[in-house]
């Protein structure tokens, strides 16, 4: 395989830390299909929400660790004190909104789970099972959406199933985290990888 230090990336001029690096290199836009990583990039993004994802990147071994490795089994059971625990926590993102709206969408994560079987064949559908792309040239971050008809339909649905923290922008993020777009720039190693 070619040496990492000489592909061509979308991101270096945006952030060329190696955490950052790996994090392009080895999760974004790459499809994922794992509940257990579905639901972690889940919470992720909704306390993103206002922020830069290099802040919550920087976090995510904090919240890890406070959202029990997030085993949404677990975070759907956090009571009171729990909460107390996280808004005490120095390590993540301490918005009392956000740790709660975690909590009620890890349970709306495990119904969504007993209907469809697995929340990865529930979420999936709004791209028709595939990796989306862009039939017009991605050359900069000007070409990438804050949203599409796609994240606009997993918003509204999400928010009939009383999920929080699930606007389209925090849905198209997600979908780009998990491979369900790929946004990479045409120049970038990964534009041509995917399942479209």
């Amino acid at each position: 395989m070619t040496d990492s230090t000489e592909l061509i990336r979308c991101w270096p001029d945006v952030d060329s830390s190696p955490q950052m690096i790996a994090y392009h290199d080895e999760e974004w836009g790459t499809p994922l299909h794992d509940d257990h990583k579905l639901f972690e990039f889940l919470v992720l993004e909704g306390f993103q929400a206002g922020l830069s994802w290099r802040t919550i990147l920087n976090k995510r071994d904090a919240f890890r660790k406070a959202f029990a490795d997030f085993d949404v089994q677990k975070v759907a059971q956090f009571d009171d004190d729990d909460v107390v625990r996280l808004l005490e926590d120095k390590g993540i993102v301490r918005n009392r909104l956000k740790i709660l709206g975690a909590i009620t969408n890890a349970q709306r994560f495990i119904e969504i789970q007993k209907e469809f079987g697995s929340f990865d064949r529930y979420i999936w559908q709004f791209t028709n099972y595939k990796t989306l792309r862009s039939p017009k040239p991605i050359l900069g971050w000007e070409d990438v959406p804050a949203t599409s008809p796609e994240s606009d339909a997993l918003a509204k649905d999400l928010k009939t199933r009383g999920f929080k923290f699930v606007g389209s922008t925090v849905c198209y993020a997600h979908m780009q985290a998990t491979g369900m777009v790929n946004d990479h720039q045409d120049r970038c190693f990964k534009a041509t990888l995917g399942d479209w």
